[in-house]
C-alpha cells in the first residue's frame, strides 16, 4: 500500500516527527497556498537548487515576484500560439515513428506491434520541451532512445547522458534531501549509491541545460519564437534581462516541469482509457467526427468535450505530483517578537512548522468526489460542482501555480488527438499501472500493442 493511500485511509491530517502536516482538506490547501495568509516555501526547496535559484525553488517572496514578472510574458496567449508549431512538428515525427513500428514490427496473427508506450511518451515530451526551451529537440524520437548532450560548464567538454534516467534520479534524490537539505553538500560521500548517483544526475541535468543554452546563445538570431527566445527577451521592473546563469536556470526549470509531467500523464491517460469500459469508444467517436487522421491543430481539439473530460479525469486520478509542496508558518523577523501560531481547522501550529497538502489526497477525497473517487469516470466533469472545481489542483494554485499550464494543456490535447485518432491499442500487461512514488508519481512502464486504425490515412 502506498504512503499516499495509507495517509488517506487513516487521517485527514497527520503530524509527523518532523513537525510536518499532511492534510487532504481543501480548507487547509487554501490557507497554505491561496489566501492572503499564504505561507512561504520551506527549506525543502533548497535541495532542488542547481546552477542558481529558479522560479520553482526561489523561497524569497520578493525575488519570486521579480522572477515571475520576468518570465510571465513567455507564457502569454500570443506566445503560446507561436509555440504550437514546435509541438505539431514533433507530433508529426512521433506519428511517423509509430506508423513505422506498425508496418515493420506487427505480429502477423494479431496485427499489433508491441511497445512500451511510456518510453515513447518520454521521447515525445523531451523532444517537445527541448524544442521549446532550448531551440531544438533532443533527437530522442528520431533515434528511438534516451540520450542528450551534457556540458558541465560553458567551456568544458561535451559528453552525453540518458536524460530521462537523469531526470528521474534527480527528482528522487532532491525530494529525499529536501527532508534534510543541510545534508546536500555531503550527499555524494554517503555510502548509499542512491545519493552519489543522484548528485551526479543533478549535475548532469544542469549540464544538459548549459550545453543547450550555450549552443543557442552562439546563434541568437535564429528567428525562432520559443520559450528560450521569450526568456531572453524578458525584463524585470527595472528593465533588466536575465543573466546567463539565471537564463540557464529558468530554461532548466522548464525542462524539468515540462517533460516528466507530460509523459507521465500521457501514459496514465492511455492506461485508464484502455482499462475503463466505454472510454476508448466514446473518445474515438468524438475525435472521428471532429478531425481527419494525422496531427490536429489545437483549435481543432481544444473544445472537444469528452476529450477534455478524459484529460481532466486523468489529471485528477493520477495526480502526477506525489508530495505536497511544503510551506512554513511565519517566523519572527530579526529583532521582532515571535508571531502567534497559525490555526487551521482547530489545529495550532507554532512558527516555523512545515505544512503541506498532497494534491493526490484532495483528488481522491470521497468527501469531495463521492464514493467513486478512486474510479475513472470522465462523465463526472459534465456535472462538476463548485467544491469539486475548487478541489481540482493539478497545476497547484495561487502565485506559485504552474506558470506553463496553458502550454501543458495545449500539448496534452494535441497528443491525445494524435494518439487516439490514428491508432488502435491492445493492453498487453495485467494488473494496475505500477508507479514509483518520489517527488512525482512515475509510471514504471506500459506495454501495449499498437496498430494503425483502418480509417486513418498513412
Amino acid at each position: 500500500m502506498s504512503p499516499l493511500r495509507i495517509l488517506m485511509q487513516f487521517n485527514q491530517s497527520t503530524a509527523t516527527a518532523t513537525s510536518s502536516l499532511r492534510g487532504s482538506a481543501v480548507d487547509i490547501f487554501y490557507k497554505l497556498y491561496v489566501s492572503k495568509l499564504r505561507q512561504l516555501p520551506s527549506e525543502y526547496y533548497d535541495a532542488f537548487v542547481s546552477i542558481q535559484r529558479g522560479l520553482f525553488n526561489t523561497r524569497d517572496r520578493k525575488e519570486h515576484t521579480r522572477k515571475r514578472k520576468t518570465v510571465s510574458h513567455t507564457f502569454s496567449a500570443k506566445s503560446i500560439g507561436q509555440f504550437e508549431q514546435y509541438i505539431h512538428g514533433n507530433l508529426e515525427l512521433f506519428e511517423k515513428k509509430w506508423n513505422g513500428i506498425c508496418e515493420t514490427q506487427a505480429d502477423p496473427q494479431t496485427g499489433y506491434a508491441s511497445i512500451d508506450a511510456l518510453n515513447w511518451f518520454n521521447y515525445l515530451a523531451f523532444d517537445i520541451i527541448g524544442d521549446l526551451a532550448f531551440g531544438a529537440p533532443f533527437g530522442m524520437l528520431e533515434k528511438g532512445r534516451d540520450v542528450a548532450e551534457v556540458q558541465k560548464s560553458p567551456n568544458s567538454e561535451i559528453t552525453s547522458a540518458p536524460a530521462i534516467v537523469v531526470l528521474n534520479r534527480r527528482g528522487e534524490v532532491s525530494g529525499t534531501l529536501g527532508c534534510f537539505p543541510q545534508l546536500k553538500p555531503y550527499a555524494r560521500y554517503l555510502p548509499d549509491p542512491f545519493f552519489s548517483k543522484g548528485i551526479e544526475a543533478v549535475e548532469n541535468l544542469a549540464g544538459i541545460a548549459v550545453a543547450r543554452v550555450e549552443a543557442r546563445l552562439r546563434t541568437p538570431d535564429t528567428g525562432r519564437v520559443d520559450l528560450l527566445a521569450r526568456l531572453m527577451e524578458g525584463q524585470d521592473e527595472k528593465g533588466e534581462k536575465l543573466g546567463r546563469q539565471e537564463l540557464t536556470a529558468e530554461a532548466l526549470t522548464q525542462l524539468i516541469a515540462g517533460s516528466d509531467t507530460t509523459s507521465n500523464t500521457s501514459c496514465a491517460l492511455l492506461y485508464w482509457t484502455l482499462t475503463t469500459p466505454g472510454v476508448l469508444k466514446n473518445l474515438q467517436k468524438e475525435l472521428d467526427a471532429a478531425i481527419e487522421p494525422g496531427v490536429p491543430s489545437y483549435d481543432q481539439v481544444r473544445e472537444l468535450k469528452y476529450m477534455n473530460n478524459v484529460i481532466q479525469e486523468t489529471l485528477r486520478i493520477h495526480s502526477t505530483s506525489s508530495l505536497g509542496l511544503p510551506r512554513l508558518t511565519p517566523m519572527a523577523a530579526p529583532g521582532q517578537p515571535s508571531p502567534p501560531p497559525v490555526e487551521i481547522l482547530g489545529h495550532k501550529f507554532p512558527p516555523g512548522t512545515s505544512l503541506s497538502v498532497p494534491s493526490y489526497t484532495i483528488h481522491h477525497s470521497k468527501s469531495v468526489w463521492g464514493d467513486d473517487a478512486d474510479e475513472f469516470v470522465p462523465d463526472r466533469w459534465d456535472t462538476i460542482t463548485k467544491r469539486q472545481k475548487n478541489s481540482f489542483i493539478p497545476f497547484s494554485y495561487g502565485p506559485r501555480a504552474c506558470i506553463g499550464r496553458n502550454v501543458a494543456e495545449m500539448e496534452l490535447a494535441c497528443i491525445v488527438g494524435t494518439v487516439f485518432r490514428n491508432f488502435e491499442f491492445q493492453m498487453q500487461q495485467d494488473g494496475p499501472l505500477e508507479t514509483r512514488e518520489g517527488f512525482l508519481r512515475k509510471p514504471l512502464g506500459l506495454k501495449v500493442g499498437i496498430r494503425r486504425r483502418e480509417n486513418a490515412k498513412v
